[in-house]
């Protein structure tokens, strides 16, 4: 088979190199790709968002199924595009993408049928959202309605915070058109988990829940980032947390999209925080999540292509999705001053061998005249998988200390508080 997967990070890395592990794949290929996937898939430079270069090279190269994995060419109807070319694909339509691609829609969807989620007001006129968050308590959150590459969520612990965050998403526009709307809701506490899942629309199949490190710095100090490393599972979520999720928050979300005539199929990720009056959704994303499919996806038992097929033919129900009972631990390796702005084309030296239970997955990086350089905030992340978390952390660590580019940093606490949860059961 022929396979196209869409996307060019370390997330579309990691699916890359699940699906190469069916003995039925012959052809992989990755749009635009980096250069590291280069090793496992055929790269062109197309952007993920040229929708119909995308399905040119599909149909060209006789394409046989295709995994959208970003949110812009979700939210931008890539699927509906290949399916009208007759290309099966992984990923929700832009209908049903609008989960993630408007906070606005799914914030209503939460309301108007009972999922748990924080309170909410939504504004389109900076002058009331104002009025509002005079008299609002702090700390809040404040979200851009639409795509802003992780980046259109502050949380204002002042007014006069709240008051830039206005300005600076509705009037300076740094999120373009996502800031036209805002969605303003209260702060909630607790555990954060993540639960990614198959779903074909009806039957759903939760992944193992992981947990992020969003924080650029130590101790959850400084800027949000796309995320500084994860693990799997999350000690947080608990069998009787999962049911509760399940219930009251899973299935009658899938219920509310075909209620809404917009059937989800794909991987459904639900950001959820586990609060002092139950599990609450923070936010939907229409796809894997960046890092969490690098912790997640290398405890698959079950072939990939296998689920992605029975979600595209709607006969999950019939699959029993397998996972390992082991652990695994993902550290980022970033470019100095990430988040914000930072030097390109560092050349990154790798060990030629690294350990049989580490894998590299490949974020922002390009070749150069045969040379394996920086293109990227976060460049590398180092998977490692062991029958523990404190074995997979120490693995992960100890292979992220000998990859070498100039500027390079990390955080080093990643995986510390799942570690004190579980020495205190």
């Amino acid at each position: 088979m022929n396979i196209l997967v869409v996307g060019g990070g370390g997330r579309e890395h990691a699916i890359i190199k699940k699906l190469k592990e069916n003995p039925r794949v012959s052809k992989l290929y990755a749009l635009p790709g980096n250069g590291g996937i280069a090793a496992d898939a055929e790269c062109a430079q197309i952007s993920a968002t040229d929708i119909s270069a995308i399905v040119d090279f599909a149909k060209s190269r006789g394409v046989d199924f295709a995994v959208v994995a970003p949110d812009d060419p979700l939210a931008k109807g890539c699927v509906d595009r290949l399916h009208e070319a007759g290309i099966p694909c992984f990923g929700p339509d832009a209908k049903a993408a609008r989960i993630e691609s408007s906070k606005v829609f799914s914030k209503n969807l939460m309301k108007h049928y009972g999922i748990p989620t924080a309170d909410y007001a939504v504004f389109s006129d900076p002058k009331a959202a104002l009025d509002y968050l005079k008299t609002a308590r702090y700390p809040i959150v404040v979200k851009a309605d639409g795509l802003a590459l992780g980046k259109g969520v502050l949380i204002p612990q002042t007014f006069a915070e709240a008051e830039a965050a206005v300005k600076s998403i509705m009037e300076d526009k740094v999120f373009g058109a996502s800031g036209n709307e805002i969605v303003v809701e209260e702060f909630l506490t607790g555990p954060e988990v993540s639960v990614l899942a198959f779903t074909d629309g009806t039957a759903i199949s939760p992944m193992v829940s992981s947990m992020d490190h969003k924080r650029a710095l130590d101790g959850d100090a400084g800027p949000n980032t796309g995320g500084m490393g994860t693990i799997a599972p999350n000690p947080f979520y608990t069998p009787d947390v999962a049911k509760v999720c399940m219930d009251t928050i899973f299935l009658p979300t899938l219920a509310a999209m075909r209620a809404e005539g917009c059937l989800f199929k794909g991987c459904l990720y639900f950001g959820l925080m586990l609060t002092p009056d139950g599990p609450k959704v923070i936010e939907y994303n229409c796809r894997f999540g960046d890092p969490e499919t690098q912790v997640v996806l290398p405890l698959l038992k079950t072939d990939l292509l296998t689920v992605m097929q029975a979600v595209e033919s709607e006969t999950l129900a019939d699959l029993n999705v397998e996972w390992s009972s082991g652990a695994a631990a993902c550290v980022i390796l970033a470019s100095g001053g990430y988040p914000g702005t930072y030097e390109k084309g560092k050349e990154i030296t790798i060990p030629n061998t690294l350990a049989a239970n580490v894998t590299l997955y490949h974020a922002g990086d390009t070749l150069d005249g045969g040379r394996l350089v920086t293109s990227g905030g976060r460049v590398l992340g180092v998977t490692a998988s062991a029958p523990t978390l404190k074995e997979a952390l120490a693995d992960a660590y100890a292979a992220a200390e000998t990859i070498q580019f100039d500027g390079v940093y990390m955080r080093h606490d990643i995986g510390r508080k799942a570690l004190a949860v579980m020495e205190e059961r």
